[in-house]
């Protein structure tokens, strides 16, 4: 699919979708770490987790990919913006190994933009602004698919590891859609600065965890 072949509703819904190939299926959002914690256990504090999530690591890369969508932030100093909001080292890994995986896909999808600028490992929130600008969507929109992506991607991870009901998963994901929107608003509006502590310890204490089932 090229540019010229889908307009941009059709092409947020792709960026949405769980099945892009960036590698997002192999990370869980600190989910793993929390579950092995003892912190998620079930569909409530699931829904916990992800209402936690999104409205701060969420939150910041959505503002980040909207700012860069709306030529407001340059990608050096996006990529600045992004590890001085990162306060994990392993996070930010995650964030760039996600990042490689969607400028591998834009290069095919855009190849008349020039990516060389993206460098090698980006994070996947300047990747995101970058492709929202290339697929000429608001930053509002990509904002959106930035939030949404954080949600499902750590809800898909929970449902994986605690053999949850899929049904339950999904219901769960739904009833946040109004804040999903909301937060997409706000990211919009101004970049956020803010982290949580509780990601970044799960964040690390991951990166030293025996065979693991995901990446992050």
């Amino acid at each position: 699919m090229r540019e010229s072949d889908a307009g941009p509703r059709a092409i947020l819904m792709a960026l949405a979708d769980s099945r892009l190939p960036i590698g997002g299926h192999v990370h869980s959002g600190g989910v793993e770490e929390a579950v092995a914690s003892g912190l998620v256990r079930d569909i409530a504090t699931v829904e916990q987790y992800l209402r936690r999530r999104i409205g701060t690591s969420g939150l910041v890369a959505a503002s980040l990919a909207a700012a860069v969508c709306a030529g407001e932030l340059g990608i050096a100093r996006a990529e600045a913006e992004a590890d001085a909001r990162t306060p994990s080292p392993a996070a930010r890994a995650a964030s760039r190994a996600q990042g490689r995986g969607l400028l591998r896909l834009a290069k095919q999808l855009w190849p008349q933009r020039d990516w060389r600028d993206m460098g090698t490992r980006p994070h996947l929130s300047t990747v995101f602004g970058a492709v929202g600008a290339a697929a000429r969507v608001t930053p509002v929109e990509i904002a959106g698919v930035v939030v949404y992506t954080t949600l499902t991607g750590a809800a898909t991870a929970a449902q994986r590891l605690l053999a949850l009901d899929p049904a339950a998963i999904a219901a769960c994901t739904l009833r946040m859609s109004e804040l999903c929107d909301r937060i997409a608003v706000e990211a919009a509006a101004e970049l956020a600065a803010l982290s949580d502590p509780l990601q970044d310890e799960l964040a690390e204490r991951h990166r030293h965890r025996e065979m693991p089932l995901f990446a992050s």
